[in-house]
């Protein structure tokens, strides 16, 4: 990236309609606020000289990034709870793009890299297949819930409800136990949930067709408790591993390191920070308990649950799996079993 030392900044502050500049003059300090309607802005940033245009991390950041780098400006986003912290006084698009003006001259905000449509889209299919996860959680739990009225009994999890409740309505039916009206209205809600479930698996083979033309994906697929929902998300999510500096940093940016408190040179660990993608966090972690539940795990996690909580295990083996991400995609090295999972010489 080309030195933006010299460049005059630009805070921006964005917007569905009308959007808020904060620009400082280098020579004279005057200070402009201008507000430019979504229809113009492109045509601001093309006629203007290049600058370093800052901008809130939030939904259409991206997008505009995009648009303002093609125009040859250096473009900066900033996460939202950073800038925060240089807001004065009441909150207005004008002081919210003076505070994004006075955060993008901090050299210690790190900022958020700018992400292609490429990893836009693979982001947005993980979206909507979380959203339609959710909506088929929500009928199956009705249905259980509704059924346990008339003393229908039906066991947890979608595909062990599926297998159970078409006897179940049977027996029901021949006891006497069920309305017609209501047999019907349940069949009804069963095609929704076949429905769903269908437009869950096409979502997943789109991301299985991403994975088979990137690398970086299909590389930490070799990683234990990495699988396609992982590798596909982590790849898009991050896109430029490099700009951690190290695995720990990694890990500390997925939320799965203890949070510090400190004073008078005494320092005191709790549980993990839970900052960053939640989304992100909750798929290494749900790979991770995949790993310890396998019959063939290793011994380093036999050891370790020998002497700590499983939550703490599992989370542990997350770390260990973000570090590993981390290694595989920032170095570019080849994943390695044997550095995974080390030969114990208790046992030979």
């Amino acid at each position: 990236m080309q030195s933006t030392a010299n460049l005059p900044v630009i805070g921006l502050d964005l917007a569905k309609s009308v959007f808020q500049l904060h620009i400082v003059d280098i020579q004279t300090g005057e200070i402009q606020r201008r507000q430019i309607k979504r229809a113009k802005l492109t045509e601001f940033f093309a006629k203007c000289q290049r600058s370093l245009v800052a901008m809130e991390a939030c939904g259409t950041a991206h997008h505009w990034a995009r648009v303002i780098s093609s125009l040859g400006h250096q473009v900066k986003l900033l996460p939202a709870q950073h800038i925060k912290a240089f807001l004065l006084r009441d909150k207005t698009d004008a002081m919210d793009a003076q505070a994004i003006w006075v955060a993008a001259q901090q050299p210690h905000l790190k900022p958020v890299p700018v992400k292609t449509e490429r990893q836009q889209t693979c982001m947005a299919l993980h979206g909507m297949r979380r959203q339609l996860m959710k909506m088929r959680v929500m009928q199956t739990n009705a249905l259980r819930g509704m059924l346990a009225e008339f003393g229908i009994a039906l066991p947890v999890g979608h595909s062990q409800l599926l297998k159970a409740i078409q006897g179940e309505l049977a027996k029901a039916q021949q006891a006497d136990q069920l309305t017609a009206d209501l047999v019907l209205s349940v069949q009804e809600q069963l095609k929704r949930i076949d429905a769903l479930q269908e437009d869950i698996d096409h979502l997943g083979q789109r991301l299985r067709a991403m994975i088979r033309e990137d690398r970086q994906m299909q590389a930490i697929q070799q990683i234990p408790g990495v699988g396609d929902l992982t590798a596909s998300a982590l790849v898009a999510a991050v896109g430029d591993f490099s700009t951690f500096k190290s695995g720990h940093q990694f890990a500390s940016w997925a939320g799965l390191t203890p949070r510090q408190v400190g004073t008078g040179g005494k320092t005191q660990q709790l549980g993990i920070s839970k900052r960053g993608d939640t989304y992100l966090r909750t798929l290494l972690i749900a790979g991770a308990r995949a790993v310890i539940a396998r019959a063939d795990k290793s011994s380093w996690i036999t050891r370790l649950l020998a002497r700590r909580h499983y939550n703490v295990v599992v989370v542990a083996l997350a770390n260990k799996m973000a570090r590993t991400v981390w290694a595989v995609l920032a170095k570019g090295t080849v994943f390695e079993q044997v550095k995974w999972n080390p030969i114990d010489p208790v046992a030979v």
